[in-house]
Parts: C-alpha cells; sequence; structure tokens
C-alpha cells in the first residue's frame, strides 16, 4: 500500500502507509501487552472509512524567504521534535472543509501583509490558527492566535475569509503572548479574553441524536463518528438502570453524560475547565436535560468532600496522563458498583488498574480505533466491585468446601447477592442447587434432597431460575 501522505516529517501519522487490517491488528497486540495481565483484551472496532475524520484543524504560521529578498507566510506543523514547520496543504485525517479554509486563510495573509509571529525576533503578529469542526452540523469555527491584543488587518482579513467560505460559522481572536507547546492562550493567563469577530463565538454539533456547543476551547472528541461508538460501547457496558445515579468524571462539556441521562435517574458531572464547565450546562438546557448537574473542580476533591454521594456508576474519561492518585483513592473508598474507564492512554490505564483492582474486577477490555493512521487507539474497560468482607456475610459449612472445579468459581452466598442485586430476587441455596443440577453442574447430595421420604420439596419458580443462569454465567460456570 502506497502513504496517501507527502508530509511524513510532521511525525504525526506513523501508520499511513499499512492497510487499516493491519493497523487494527498491531494496536491489539500492543495493548495486549500492556493490559492482558487485567483481563481478555477484546478487537479494536475499527472505522469504515478512517480518512478525513478529524474535526479538530490546526495550523503554524511561520515566515519565508521568497525569491525577491521578501518575506511570505507559510503554515503547517511542527516537524517531529523541532520547532520548523513544515508547510502542509492536505492532510489524508482532516477535515477537506477545514483545509481549504486554511489555505485561502495562508494565502490572504501573503495577499494582506499579515506577518507570522517570529519568536526569536519577536516581530510579527499571527502564531497559529484553529478551525474546529461540527461534522453534523457543516459549521466552521476559526480561532486566529496571535502574540499580542493587536491585530492590524483583521477587518479586512475576516470579510475576505467570510467572502471566500460562506460555511465559516464564526470568527474568535485569541491572544497567546507565551511560547509555549500550546496553540491557545489562556485567558486568564494572558489576561486577554476571546474576542469575537464574527459569529456567536462557537458552534454546534450533534453527537448521539444530542446538540453540543464547542467553544474554542472546549474538550470534544476530534473524531465525531468513532465518538458515538466510543459512547455506545461506554453506556452499553455500563448497563445503567433508570435509578442509577451517574458520575461522569473529567466531564469536558458533558458529552457522555449527557449521552448516558436518558439511561439513568441522575447525572453528576464533575470538570476542572470552567469554559467546558459552561459549555456543559448550556448543553444540557439547550437539550432540555433535566437531570444532569455539572460542576467545576476536581474529581478526587469532588468525591471526597461530598460524604453523601456514592453513585452506582461511574464513567471516567480522563486525559491522556491518565487519572491520579487522590481521584483513584477516592472511588475505592467510596465503591461504586461499577467503573467504566475510558482510556486514551494505555500505559496509564494500566497503571491505574493497578490501584483500582484493589476493590473492583476486570470484567470486559473493549478497544475502539479513535485515531486511524496513528498509534493511537481508545480502550473502555468495564470495572465491578469486588465482594469485600465489610459488604457480605459468607457463612461456609462443611458442604460448601467440598467444591466441584465448576463450583470453585463462586460460593452459594456470592450467587445470592448477585441475584439479588441485580434481579431484586432471594434466592434459596436449594434453588441455586436445582438450577445448577439443570445445567450440568455435579451437587452434593443434602443441598438437593428433601429432609425426609414424604416431604414435599419446593420448585424454583421460573423468574428465579432464570436470575440464577444469569448469576452461573456471570461467574463462568455455565
Amino acid at each position: 500500500m502506497s502513504n496517501p501522505c507527502p508530509h511524513t516529517a510532521c511525525g504525526g501519522c506513523s501508520m499511513t502507509g499499512m492497510p487499516y487490517d493491519e493497523q487494527l491488528a498491531r494496536k491489539h497486540t500492543h495493548l495486549k501487552s500492556l493490559l492482558s495481565a487485567y483481563g481478555a483484551v477484546l478487537p479494536p472496532i475499527g472505522m469504515a472509512d478512517p480518512y478525513h475524520y478529524r474535526n479538530k484543524v490546526t495550523r503554524t504560521f511561520a515566515s519565508v524567504r521568497t525569491d525577491r529578498k521578501q518575506f511570505a507566510a507559510v503554515s503547517g506543523t511542527y516537524a517531529a521534535e523541532t520547532r520548523r514547520v513544515i508547510p502542509i496543504d492536505a492532510c489524508a485525517i482532516e477535515d477537506l472543509g477545514a483545509q481549504k479554509i486554511l489555505q485561502t486563510l495562508t494565502a490572504l495573509c501573503v495577499k494582506l501583509k499579515i506577518r507570522p509571529f517570529d519568536p526569536r525576533s519577536g516581530q510579527g503578529v499571527l502564531r497559529h490558527a484553529q478551525i474546529r469542526v461540527g461534522a453534523a452540523t457543516g459549521e466552521y469555527l476559526l480561532t486566529l492566535v496571535t502574540a499580542s491584543p493587536q491585530f492590524p488587518g483583521r477587518g479586512n482579513l475576516v470579510t475576505a475569509l467570510r467572502h471566500a467560505h460562506p460555511e465559516l460559522t464564526s470568527v474568535v481572536h485569541n491572544v497567546n503572548g507565551f511560547d509555549t507547546g500550546m496553540i491557545l492562550g489562556d485567558e486568564r493567563r494572558s489576561g486577554h479574553e476571546n474576542r469575537v469577530l464574527f459569529g456567536p463565538g462557537f458552534i454546534r454539533d450533534t453527537l448521539c441524536g444530542l446538540s453540543y456547543r464547542i467553544s474554542p476551547q472546549s474538550f470534544y472528541q476530534v473524531n465525531p463518528r468513532g465518538t458515538e461508538i466510543l459512547y455506545q460501547t461506554a453506556i452499553a457496558l455500563a448497563d445503567l438502570r433508570p435509578t442509577d445515579t451517574l458520575l461522569d468524571a473529567y466531564c469536558g462539556i458533558g458529552t457522555i453524560g449527557l449521552t448516558a441521562a436518558a439511561h439513568c435517574g441522575r447525572v453528576i458531572g464533575v470538570e476542572l475547565n470552567p469554559d467546558a464547565v459552561s459549555d456543559a450546562i448550556a448543553n444540557a438546557k439547550h437539550n432540555r436535560i433535566t437531570n444532569a448537574r455539572f460542576y467545576r473542580g476536581d474529581a478526587g476533591k469532588f468525591l471526597s468532600e461530598h460524604a453523601d454521594l456514592t453513585p452506582d456508576v461511574l464513567i471516567m474519561d480522563p486525559p491522556r496522563g491518565g487519572s491520579d492518585l487522590p481521584f483513584l483513592g477516592a472511588v475505592c473508598k467510596r465503591k461504586p458498583k461499577k467503573v467504566v474507564y475510558i482510556s486514551c492512554g494505555p500505559d496509564t490505564l494500566a497503571r491505574d488498574l493497578k490501584t483500582l483492582t484493589k476493590e473492583y474486577r476486570v470484567e470486559t477490555i473493549q478497544p475502539v480505533d479513535m485515531f486511524p493512521m496513528t498509534e493511537h487507539c481508545e480502550t473502555v474497560c468495564l470495572l465491578s466491585k469486588l465482594n469485600a468482607k465489610q459488604h457480605i456475610e459468607i457463612n461456609l459449612d462443611m458442604d460448601e468446601l467440598d467444591l466441584t472445579d465448576a463450583e470453585k468459581k463462586a460460593t452459594y452466598q456470592e450467587i445470592k447477592d448477585y441475584v439479588l442485586e441485580h434481579s431484586g430476587l432471594k434466592v434459596s441455596s436449594l434453588y441455586i442447587a436445582q438450577v445448577k443440577q439443570q445445567c450440568g453442574i455435579i451437587e452434593r447430595e443434602n443441598y438437593n434432597k428433601p429432609k425426609s421420604e414424604d416431604a414435599k420439596q419446593p420448585q424454583c419458580p421460573p423468574d428465579k431460575e432464570k436470575a440464577i443462569k444469569e448469576a452461573l454465567k456471570h461467574f463462568g460456570m455455565i
């Protein structure tokens, strides 16, 4: 397979020359090497079309000397592990419409003599440009990043851009005066708020049937097609009930929690980024979702400070660096019944599972390929609470210690607790023994015999039989 990308020096896509099924196989092998100690790693769920999926496109601007010994603007990305800008006019994974807008922007900077900023001399204006795309709505948000609040020529630039690209929904001016790896400047650190040059200052996109507001700094998954698969997978594994309280940690603009809100009783979202929290609240109102509340704060502190909150299910989607010990410790202390960990960094997921598996067991590890052509892959991991001593009293007699191979996987009390938790039914040891015998699991005589020859033995009702079989399947006994 030939490499469809001519810009290999950027280092962003290391697998563009590899067939997609081979990419998935390589990712699967890598994930198994990191996570198989915790359970079976399922094959990654791939994309039907692995190209042009990125809804967030960024360019860095630089000056080059022309043949006439003048300077002209170019835009691109940094070469791998350098600060050298590689001009880029096309990319195999970026949204095509966004690329066209950025090509026009670069040409207009040359025409209007808007100089790129040079960090060595401190001269020039434009540092970066970023486009966010509403894949479902067709809306485009362009953020122009300058080194200072002064932006000469911005009016003519925006007018020309709007004329060339009527699909452009909004243009925002951001100030980043610091020479760091960050594209957008922090409004609080710089002291300069984002300035809306055209439009509302945000766009909307539709994800899993809900409408979301996306501002320049909002966290929003870069692959909307893959995100729907990711969230559907996570919510299916969570197996939410109408009475459940769901804690959505690292909630961003609320996409996961709001998608799950229709499946549970209450959603509580916690996020450190204040802009994202504002967007999450606005998204809930816009979608008329009334059972979701969002709070600004550190997720670990939030759990520790709200002693009255014990969520039934936790969904956590931390950044690539993973979670931290204070939060993981708070989770293990509060013990929600299930944890769904969405990870974009399998190495940090493996690290965090070391802590979580002290109180939880890993049930499912399902990768979802959100980043075709790259080495990265998302992973959804379902964990369920262990049956700790302080929560379950297990009464053993000598018959319980005489176990067959199938019985070694769960005690009678564990089966009773599982049935009660998942179906609300109370079952006796006799009923469990009858169902186990039906399923071919050898039973000791005293569990399944009446006390006298004339005594009638009650038979397990159909609803309890079904619930017991579900428990036996859960514990791998049938």
